[in-house]
């Protein structure tokens, strides 16, 4: 029996380290997103100094390990057989929520996903108890009252960090305004100066005290002396900060690569609990029931988890290590323009997500409430306060999603709301906070325009609305497992072991897969971020080039699939191609949107004379697709059916023009794809004459019907007759796809070049 549970103490420390590396590479984006999004330094300087930050937090998180250990169960009424049920329960539910939101594309929250699994499983064996013991009540074995805390403070900070990111950032930019640099003489100074001393009080006074490596009488000091230490600290770092603004430093940088650190500090704090703190705590019960000579698990009560944990440092070190080695490793890490910048951006882009009934009533209503307030404002403070907020003058570095000033406001606002929970044992959610600010900042910034708002805020909707899924299915799927390990006994805790290593393997398969799949669209940021007309121009022709190219090879594959699925009667093949058409309508759209996003960058005069052609170019490119569906869709009725197939008549008539069309498609994809267009002239005149030929295979097909005596045929005839009609349109619109490809991608002439300049 001892040997079952020292297997499953392994089994929780394995999945430590897995939710280590997961964890880790879900989340440094919450604090890397900021400085990397605005520039303010490279890609590994901002590494090194969020791995100390990290570091720093792992060390000084064991106060937060109490959560597992005491923070929502009462253990002292709980055998060490019941615990171990509960924490196997947790970090299997733990894997499986996580597979299951990955899977769905879902958002998810380490915080809240530890805090509902230990609540679900808990609750469920006390009603279990309870039934058994009727002594027992609710309050004997379940934390209520620190459960509830933890929850509404989870929650709670959703809308605190929205509020207070809207505030602090309206604030910054009437002071500084987007053109900040013509306004720094004093009050960079005092920014500087209140932004060291925030992250300084959090860090140093209020972190750092509860250190076990300070002593008693340095902690009694530092919390006597309060006061006077933040005045001291705010006087000489606001005489530093403008010192170093007159030697030409960046304050801005600094306080973003300070706020990094304080973030990563209080992410390790504060997230540390979530990834290690229910095996550690799986570990120390272990131990105890191993200690004490007691041979049956079920009757040794677990009063030592009551005790505040004592995580030794070597642990907290190792845990550190990890979440420093899968953040620097991690391609997930690695790719830091997630859904949070990507919603908080300064400039036009691609919209991730779409319209929703909820943004729509939301914003119609903020516009209303807007409007009735400008009412009471007077004239020339509303025009003034439009001058701060002039997002033409704004200061963007190449490349950057927004500006300094915007990322130390994230940065620092995040960290001190982050590291005041961890101080009070309250498990906030890095996720939460940091996503809330930015959304705050950004919409406090006017990032939000009339004609993006209604995505972001859909966008927003969603990932809180995910948050409130993962509870909800924490809970329950917590509880459930819980259930089944109780009664099931040890049989069923292998069995859930056995079924987490499995769901690890399926989704590390999965992921590589989707991984070599997916195509990150660099060249569309690198456009929508470049400043230069011309770089955008050029990058706008490759971008257009490829998405025409590729339009043309995926619609003569349909166009074959389809047919071959009729021949064959394959209808596993039929449908197969019904998906892909879907999809390849979709991303079709959402190409024509960020293409059009970028010709409003590129030269005026170049633009003029290309606009025609890119939306004659998009139209087609939409038109292969509605005609390839309008050839599928009875084709796929008719085999479904299991109606008669195609008469060899029909199959040897119309094979030569088969071959035709795949020849025409295949010049047609080589010259847009290669920008040599020496067969434009034969390949028009060659599909016009195929579309002659077409015609004059429809007549004769209309004749038959009319002649016809055999009902039988009657269905299949019109499936035909159909695949006539649409592959003369296929060909229309093969000749005007290649005509707009060649007008739109044609070299600038160097006159337009010169009057440009």
């Amino acid at each position: 029996m001892e040997t079952v549970y020292l297997l499953i103490v392994g089994f929780l420390l394995l999945l430590a380290v897995f939710d280590l590396f997961v964890g880790v590479s879900n989340d440094a984006v919450n604090f890397l997103n900021s400085a990397i999004g605005a520039k303010v330094a490279n890609y590994r300087t901002v590494l090194f100094i969020a791995s100390g930050g990290v570091l720093l937090g792992a060390l000084m998180s064991a106060g937060m390990m109490d959560v597992a250990r005491h923070g929502i169960m009462n253990p002292v009424n709980y055998t060490f057989h019941e615990v171990m049920v509960i924490f196997l329960a947790v970090m299997v539910t733990d894997v499986i929520v996580l597979d299951i939101f990955n899977t769905l594309g879902l958002p998810t929250s380490t915080t809240v996903s530890l805090v509902f699994e230990l609540l679900g499983g808990t609750f469920i064996l006390a009603l279990l108890k309870m039934n058994t013991d009727a002594s027992l009540a609710f309050s004997d074995l379940l934390n209520t009252d620190k459960a509830l805390s933890v929850i509404i403070a989870i929650f709670v900070s959703v809308a605190i960090a929205f509020f207070f990111g809207i505030l602090v950032q309206y604030i910054t930019r009437i002071i500084f305004t987007f053109n900040y640099k013509k306004r720094l003489k004093y009050t960079i100074a005092l920014f500087g100066g209140i932004s060291f001393t925030c992250l300084s009080y959090f860090i140093f006074i209020k972190g750092m005290s509860k250190s076990p490596f300070i002593g008693a009488g340095a902690k009694e000091w530092i919390e006597g002396n309060t006061p006077m230490l933040m005045t001291g600290i705010f006087i000489v770092s606001t005489i530093v900060m403008e010192f170093l603004h007159l030697l030409k430093f960046n304050i801005f940088r600094f306080v973003v690569l300070m706020g990094t650190f304080a973030l990563a500090m209080a992410f390790a704090g504060n997230d540390l609990v979530n990834f290690i703190g229910v095996p550690m705590a799986g570990l120390d019960a272990y131990q105890t029931w191993h200690a004490s000579g007691v041979a049956s698990p079920d009757n040794f009560l677990m009063t030592s988890l009551q005790e505040s944990a004592k995580t030794p440092i070597l642990y907290l070190m190792m845990a550190g290590g990890v979440m420093i080695f899968a953040m620097m490793t991690s391609k997930k890490a690695q790719h830091v323009v997630k859904t949070s910048v990507d919603l908080s951006r300064q400039d036009e882009g691609d919209e991730i997500f779409g319209s929703s009934k909820a943004a729509r009533s939301l914003i119609r209503a903020v516009q209303d409430g807007g409007s009735t307030v400008s009412r009471f404002i007077p004239g020339r403070v509303a025009a003034w306060l439009e001058t701060r907020f002039n997002k033409e003058e704004a200061i963007v570095e190449e490349g950057a999603a927004f500006d300094v000033i915007r990322a130390a406001v994230n940065l620092v606002l995040s960290a001190m709301l982050i590291i005041f929970g961890t101080n009070y044992k309250l498990p906030l959610s890095t996720t939460y906070v940091t996503f809330m600010v930015a959304m705050g900042t950004s919409l406090a910034d006017r990032a939000w325009s009339r004609e993006s708002a209604v995505f972001r805020v859909t966008g927003v909707i969603s990932v809180i609305g995910g948050w409130f899924i993962t509870a909800g299915v924490a809970f329950a799927t917590a509880a459930i497992v819980c259930l089944a390990m109780y009664f099931g006994g040890i049989v069923a805790m292998i069995a859930f072991m056995a079924l987490v290593i499995f769901l690890l393997y399926r989704s590390n398969v999965k992921y590589k897969k989707k991984s070599s799949r997916e195509s990150k669209d660099d060249v569309f940021r690198i456009m929508m971020r470049s400043r230069d007309p011309e770089i955008v121009w050029d990058l706008l022709h490759k971008h257009v080039s490829r998405t025409q190219s590729f339009v043309i090879r995926f619609s003569k594959d349909q166009f074959n699939g389809i047919l071959d699925g009729f021949i064959d009667e394959n209808l596993k093949t039929l449908r197969k191609s019904q998906t892909e058409l879907k999809e390849e309508q979709e991303m079709i759209s959402k190409f024509r949107r960020k293409e059009f996003l970028a010709m409003r960058r590129i030269p005026q005069n170049i633009a003029i004379e290309r606009n025609t052609w890119f939306h004659l170019g998009s139209n087609s490119n939409q038109q292969f697709i509605y005609c390839l569906k309008r050839m599928l869709d009875p084709i796929k009725t008719h085999v479904d059916n299991n109606f008669n197939p195609i008469p060899k008549l029909y199959r040897d008539e119309f094979e030569p023009i088969r071959r035709t069309i795949n020849e025409l498609m295949r010049e047609t994809e080589e010259m847009i794809s290669t920008g040599r267009y020496g067969l434009y002239d034969e390949t028009l005149d060659r599909a016009e004459h195929c579309k002659e030929e077409l015609s004059v295979i429809r007549k004769r097909q209309l004749d038959r019907m009319q002649q016809a005596h055999n009902p039988d045929n009657y269905n299949v005839s019109l499936i035909y007759l159909n695949i006539l009609q649409e592959s003369q349109e296929f060909l229309s619109i093969m000749r005007h796809h290649l005509r707009a490809a060649r007008k739109f991608l044609e070299p600038v002439h160097p006159e337009m070049a010169d009057l440009e300049q």
